[in-house]
C-alpha cells in the first residue's frame, strides 16, 4: 500500500519541524528516512501514524486522506524504540495482545502468535516471559506483535538503536528478510547510515526538516545532489573553490590545492561557488615515477599526518585545508615503512571519481 507525503509541513509554534514533504513511498517498499537528531524524520512517522495532524499538506495510504483518523483507525503499525513489550505476560501473548484488544478468541490467537514466531525464527519460545529473552529476541517479538494486526504499513522508529553493534548488524538482516517474506511496506528511521544503506530500497536523506535527496543506497551514496547528503552519508574529502569552467559534463573547480575536474550534475555554471567531494576508497596514493599519461585528472601534493591500520585496510590521513583532514582508503598490500608522519605524498583521483556540487549549506553539513 501506497504511502503519500503531499506538500507535507509540521509546526509546533514559531518551530517548523518538517518543511514541503513531497514524497510517495511505493507498496512493499522497505523505505528509510536518514538523518540527524532534530531533523524531522519521526515526526514524519507521527504523521503517518495518526499520533499528530500535519499543519498543512495531506498524508495519504493507499490513496485515501487520513485527516482526522487516529493510529488505531489506520493501516499502519508502530514499534517504538523502547518495544513496550508486557514483562509480565509470556512472548505469545505479547504477540497476539492486539488481536485480543480486537476480541480474536484465545485459540486463534495462539494459532496467529505460534505462526508469526516461526516467522521470526523463534519457533519455541511462546510460553517464555520476555524478560527470559535475548535483545535482539525480544526485538523480532515487537516485530511480530506488530504484523499481528496484519498492518499494510509497517512504521520502525530507531528500533536497533538500543542493540549493541554486532546484533545491529544481525538483526539488519532478519528485518530485511522479515519485510521480504511478508511483502508489507517498511518505513524505517535512523540515524545511522549503515541502516540505511544495507536494508532499504530506497533512502530519504533529511536536514533541518527538509527531504534533501531520495533515491536508491548506490545513488545517495555515489551521486549525492547537496554538500550535506556528501557529508552525512560516508566519509567524503572536499575541496572548495569557485568554478572556472564547465564543459562535458563536468566543471573545472579552483581551489587553495590547484584545479580540480568533477562531475556536474547539478548544473554549476562560471563564477559559483562550489566544493568538490571525492570518496577516501576513490583516492589513490602516486607513485613519483608514474608516467603522466598514467596520472589521474585530478593530483594534488600534501603532507602526511598519521597512519592508522585497520587490519586489510590503511586509513592514510593528510593535511587539508583550514585545519581539516583529508582521508585516503588503501589496501594493506604495501610497504608501511614508507610513508611517515610529515612526509610528502602525491594524491589523486579521476574526474569520474569526484562531484561538484553548490557550496551553499557545505559548512552546515560539514558540522552535522
Amino acid at each position: 500500500m501506497d504511502v503519500e507525503l503531499d506538500r507535507v509541513t509540521m509546526r509546533f509554534g514559531d518551530f517548523t519541524a518538517v518543511r514541503d514533504a513531497d514524497l510517495t513511498i511505493r507498496s512493499g517498499e522497505f523505505f528509510s528516512f536518514l538523518g540527524p537528531s532534530g531533523c524531522g524524520k519521526t515526526t514524519i512517522l507521527r504523521m503517518v501514524s495518526g499520533f499528530i495532524e500535519p499543519s498543512e499538506g495531506v498524508v495519504r495510504i493507499g490513496g485515501r486522506d487520513m485527516a482526522g483518523l487516529g493510529p488505531n483507525k489506520r493501516p499502519t503499525a508502530l514499534i517504538f524504540q523502547n518495544l513496550a513489550l508486557f514483562p509480565l505476560m509470556k512472548v505469545w501473548e505479547n504477540i497476539a495482545f492486539g488481536l485480543e484488544v480486537r476480541g480474536i478468541g484465545k485459540s486463534e490467537r495462539r494459532k496467529r502468535a505460534e505462526q508469526l514466531l516461526d516467522l521470526i525464527a523463534l519457533p519455541d519460545q511462546a510460553d517464555k516471559l520476555v524478560t527470559e529473552l535475548s535483545g535482539g529476541q525480544r526485538q523480532r517479538v515487537a516485530i511480530a506483535r506488530a504484523l499481528a494486526v496484519e498492518p499494510e504499513v509497517l512504521l520502525l522508529d530507531e528500533p536497533l538503536s538500543a542493540l549493541d553493534l554486532k546484533l545491529r548488524q544481525h538483526m539488519r538482516a532478519e528485518l530485511r528478510a522479515i519485510q521480504k517474506k511478508t511483502g508489507v511496506t517498511f518505513i524505517y528511521i535512523t540515524h545511522d547510515q549503515g541502516e540505511a544503506l544495507t536494508m532499504s530500497d530506497r533512502v530519504g536523506v533529511m536536514s533541518q526538516g527538509v527531504i534533501e535527496q531520495v533515491g536508491a543506497p548506490d545513488e545517495i551514496y555515489s551521486a549525492p545532489h547537496t554538500a550535506f547528503v556528501a557529508t552525512f552519508v560516508g566519509e567524503n574529502n572536499r575541496f572548495a573553490g569557485r568554478v572556472t569552467d564547465v564543459s562535458d559534463g563536468c566543471a573545472i573547480i579552483e581551489t587553495p590545492r590547484g584545479l580540480f575536474r568533477a562531475r556536474n550534475r547539478e548544473n554549476l555554471t562560471s563564477g559559483e561557488m562550489a566544493s568538490v567531494f571525492v570518496r577516501p576508497e576513490r583516492c589513490l596514493l602516486l607513485d613519483a615515477d608514474r608516467p603522466a599519461a598514467k596520472r589521474p585528472d585530478n593530483s594534488f601534493v600534501s603532507e602526511v599526518e598519521r597512519i592508522d591500520l585497520e587490519g586489510a585496510y590503511i586509513n592514510l590521513f593528510v593535511r587539508g585545508d583550514q585545519g581539516r583532514s583529508l582521508i585516503v582508503h588503501l589496501t594493506n598490500d604495501r610497504d608501511l615503512s614508507k610513508l611517515a608522519q610529515g612526509q610528502q605524498v602525491t594524491i589523486g583521483f579521476s574526474a569520474d571519481a569526484a562531484v561538484a556540487l553548490p557550496s551553499e549549506g557545505s559548512d552546515n553539513a560539514a558540522a552535522a
